[in-house]
């Protein structure tokens, strides 16, 4: 009797047209160790690889935080990594950095993405938190306060490609947009919840939306009618609210609702506002902190603390004005066009 002969190795499942458009289907950009050169194509080409994230205004945030060996560092949003192996790289050796990220799926990668890079668990550590925790956590691991402190307010492009994680319109996911999707209720439960008047408030408050009124009242009619779970079928219905209006372009109006049901659902304006406050107490005298953000609300709570901070002689200096990416970043990366970079120094 003849041994079976052995099974076929599964294949790939096949895409339609040249090149793979759907996110699950982009194998080689996941796989960057194996397929470096195709990888490298997507970023000469301004694009972000799948699963992965291009951290932004990398040397202007080094210039100002000024990494030495053996500071103690804070990464309050570890995301991707980039920025946290850029400090750790100045740091060492005697330094220490702790990373702080809420979601899940995207912190146990980053940790082992850091440890092939030979940064062991005496230098570099990860914490599945938020932010607004920082005060408890200097207290326990730094007392005395740490010498740097980052914070990167944008979404990742992990979280943003991946129409699972329902943050993107650009594929059919579930409504979702938590951070940590282990946690509270998804935008979809949400937007099930509201009044007019609270949605229309919400699209105030949290993205400055003009057509909030407008956007409210069709976006609960169409509620009414049938659940709104997934982000197409959300976009849609903010597609068909503005047909009247031809001159506003949908797609920014679209991202703007997203933004606000983001920003609801993961609270994030409180967690920044506790940060904020409770920010100077966690840096030691001549403490650095820079600070990314991606939108008016976030901004404008940054600079009022920031200058708040300055006046009661908590921080030494500020930055006068808002820093943003150079031409050549941009070209080279169309998402980080929103991004403000501010800074401060511990009196």
């Amino acid at each position: 009797m003849t041994d079976p002969l052995p099974e076929k190795p599964r294949r790939r499942p096949r895409y339609s047209g040249k090149n793979p458009r759907h996110f699950h289907e982009k194998y080689k950009e996941h796989q960057p160790d194996r397929y470096a050169a195709d990888v490298e194509k997507v970023l000469a080409s301004g694009k972000t690889p799948a699963g992965m994230h291009r951290s932004i205004m990398v040397s202007e945030i080094m210039e100002i935080l000024a990494p030495r060996p053996g500071e103690f560092a804070i990464d309050a949003t570890l995301g991707y990594g980039g920025h946290s192996r850029e400090i750790l790289q100045a740091i060492v050796p005697g330094g220490r950095l702790i990373g702080l990220d809420v979601d899940p799926v995207e912190l146990p990668k980053t940790e082992a993405r850091l440890r092939e890079l030979g940064f062991s668990p005496e230098v570099f550590s990860a914490h599945r938190m938020n932010y607004a925790g920082l005060p408890a956590l200097v207290a326990r691991e730094a007392p005395s306060g740490v010498d740097i402190i980052l914070a990167d307010l944008g979404l990742s492009s992990m979280q943003i490609d991946n129409p699972a994680r329902g943050f993107t319109f650009k594929a059919e996911g579930p409504l979702d947009l938590r951070m940590n999707p282990e946690r509270g209720q998804p935008a979809s439960t949400l937007l099930a919840s509201l009044s007019v008047a609270k949605l229309e408030q919400l699209l105030l408050e949290n993205s400055d939306e003009p057509h909030a009124s407008l956007l409210a009242r069709l976006i609960l009619e169409r509620q009414a009618k049938a659940p709104i779970t997934t982000t197409t079928a959300l976009a849609a219905v903010v597609r068909e609210a503005l047909a009247s209006l031809p001159r506003v372009e949908p797609n920014d109006v679209i991202r703007r609702v997203f933004q606000a049901l983001r920003i609801a659902v993961n609270d994030e304006f409180s967690a920044l506002d506790t940060f904020l406050r409770h920010l100077p107490q966690c840096l030691r005298p001549g403490g650095r902190v820079a600070i990314l953000t991606f939108h008016s609300g976030e901004d404008r709570r940054v600079k009022h603390a920031f200058k708040a901070g300055l006046q009661e002689g908590n921080y030494a200096e500020i930055a006068r004005d808002v820093l943003r990416p150079g031409a050549e970043e941009l070209r080279a990366n169309p998402r980080s066009t929103s991004a403000k970079l501010r800074w401060a120094r511990r009196a």
